[in-house]
């Protein structure tokens, strides 16, 4: 991401300095930091090492790679000491012997402790080599008072140079260092949370667990808005790309670096180039990633799930229906998918994680796998109907009001579960879907929704939701005496603090864009772009 166009991610950013802040205060709690490839985990680090600046820290950012035990052993120490050096007016080397001397003036027992470390990494001796690394961290504070914060980047490779018990040593660690905090980032979602739960849970030393998420609409908004200041886009289109990128700063940058170029062209054209082409960007990016399935058994099963969710059958029984298995034998694979993070379960729904894979895998893949010929300029035809028709149905649903799309999708529910942030909700199938006028008040529009078992009651507020709002809510919702209701109050812009207050009280579940987008997407709906 662009260091000027650094958007959204104020709450992440004021969450590390609180947390460092503190360290100094001697409250150490440190963080993990996770999310989906390219969802902007280690940009946000950069722009948080940019901005934060204090003598009494220091701060150590390695990217854990997958490297000898000696190669990371000696970019941990040349990183500590660079760090305590920089502030020191020495014209520094990236130079691990350079480093050494230089330390060895001001932190002796650091410097000496480093030496030893080296020297055992150097003659293959592993045995505590990490508990003595990460030591040097509470060695350099008792000579100076510095308080150190080790930032591990994908954290997971650690695992791969060669220590036999890397979270037993580690969570010893994490016990007893007060004045070492680390910040672990992590794309492995589920492995990480699985990480934390069963190796790193601690009673002291635990992780503050921080998802990072993609842009919301405003976020990415903004950041069009800045990179595509000097051009006009046809009407519709950048809110088309907020949709279809899925707010993913990577992808709004690489479409944007596409639209500013020189060589002008149609949005089509550059979806065409990027997805299409053999020689596209994310056109290799995708086929690449579907490697790492080649070599798995069943490894057609992977990329026939995949398919089948990215074409709308993201329904473990209509997945198995589709393949012709039973859901037992799909199970095991299903899981595998999870466990890498290439698709989420909501409910009794799947997702894949990633939404421009998902339209490569239903638009690219699918048509140049099982094509019968060679022709690739029908092919690449019937792609780019594909794209005007994706636009067409994008940029038609932007007309229709939320409520009569939103009612849309309630009539396709089957009584499925899904699971909205924290909570389990029955998508219930509704026998009769009405309109509701709210008597003169703030609240103008609103659904009820009525089933075998249960009332739905909606209502969509279009500017500020207030706490008095919500009252008028409720009391509306007393009208109807059914004993299963289900209170829904649909926010298209913020959100009073009191509000929320008053809604938890009066037991109304409140969603916002990406709550009702979340909905749209499980029925493969274009998204409520406002």
């Amino acid at each position: 991401m662009d260091k000027e166009n650094f958007f959204g991610r104020k709450i992440y950013l004021e969450t590390l300095e609180k947390r460092i802040r503190g360290l100094k205060e001697g409250y150490r709690q440190n963080i993990a930091i996770i999310g989906d490839e390219l969802v902007g985990k280690t940009s946000l680090v950069f722009e948080f090492l940019d901005k934060f600046h204090d003598n009494n820290i220091i701060i150590l950012y390695l990217e854990a790679r997958p490297e000898s035990l000696n190669s990371f052993t000696k970019r941990f120490v040349g990183t500590l000491l660079y760090n305590f050096l920089i502030n020191s007016n020495i014209a520094l080397k990236e130079d691990l012997d350079f480093l050494m001397r230089k330390s060895q003036k001001y932190i002796p027992k650091t410097a000496e402790k480093a030496k030893a470390i080296l020297n055992a990494a150097d003659k293959k001796n592993k045995n505590n080599i990490l508990t003595d690394l990460f030591s040097l961290c509470e060695i350099i504070y008792q000579e100076t008072d510095k308080r150190c914060v080790v930032i591990l980047d994908e954290f997971h490779n650690l695992e791969n140079i060669g220590i036999k018990s890397l979270y037993r040593e580690w969570s010893k660690l994490l016990i007893a260092q007060k004045n070492t905090m680390y910040v672990i980032t992590s794309s492995l979602k589920f492995k990480t949370k699985e990480t934390l739960s069963k190796n790193l849970s601690l009673l002291f030393g635990n992780f503050q667990l921080i998802c990072v998420e993609p842009f919301d609409i405003k976020a990415s908004e903004d950041y069009l808005r800045s990179r595509l200041s000097q051009q006009t886009l046809e009407p519709g289109m950048d809110n088309f790309i907020v949709h279809f990128s899925g707010g993913y700063p990577f992808y709004l940058k690489v479409i944007t670096d596409a639209i500013l170029n020189p060589k002008k062209q149609d949005l089509v054209s550059i979806l065409e180039n990027l997805i299409f082409d053999t020689s596209g960007t994310l056109n290799q990016k995708f086929s690449n990633y579907l490697k790492r399935f080649l070599d798995l058994p069943h490894n057609q099963d992977y990329l026939s799930i995949l398919h089948s969710i990215s074409c709308g059958h993201n329904k473990l029984k209509d997945i198995a229906h589709i393949l012709h298995k039973t859901k037992k034998e799909l199970f095991p694979r299903i899981n595998h998918l999870l466990e890498m993070d290439t698709i989420t379960r909501s409910g009794d729904f799947l997702k894949i994680n990633d939404p421009v894979f998902g339209f490569w895998l239903s638009f690219v893949y699918e048509g140049k796998s099982y094509s019968l010929t060679f022709d690739a300029k029908s092919q690449k035809e019937i792609f780019r109907a594909n794209i005007k028709n994706m636009i067409s149905e994008f940029l038609l649903n932007s007309e229709r009001p939320v409520i009569e799309r939103t009612a849309e999708v309630l009539r396709l529910f089957e009584d499925d579960l899904v699971q909205i942030e924290r909570k389990r909700l029955r998508l219930s199938r509704f026998r009769e879907i009405r309109t509701l006028d709210f008597t003169a008040g703030r609240l103008k529009e609103g659904l009820i929704g009525r089933s075998n078992d249960s009332l739905w009651i909606m209502a969509f507020k279009h500017d500020l939701l207030t706490e008095e709002d919500i009252a008028e809510f409720a009391k509306e919702c007393k009208k109807y005496h059914h004993k299963l209701q289900r209170k829904i109050i649909i926010a298209l812009q913020d959100v009073d603090t009191n509000a929320r207050l008053k809604a938890l009280e009066e037991k109304i579940w409140m969603w916002d864009l990406n709550n009702l987008n979340q909905v749209l997407d499980l029925y493969a709906k274009p998204r409520v772009i406002v």
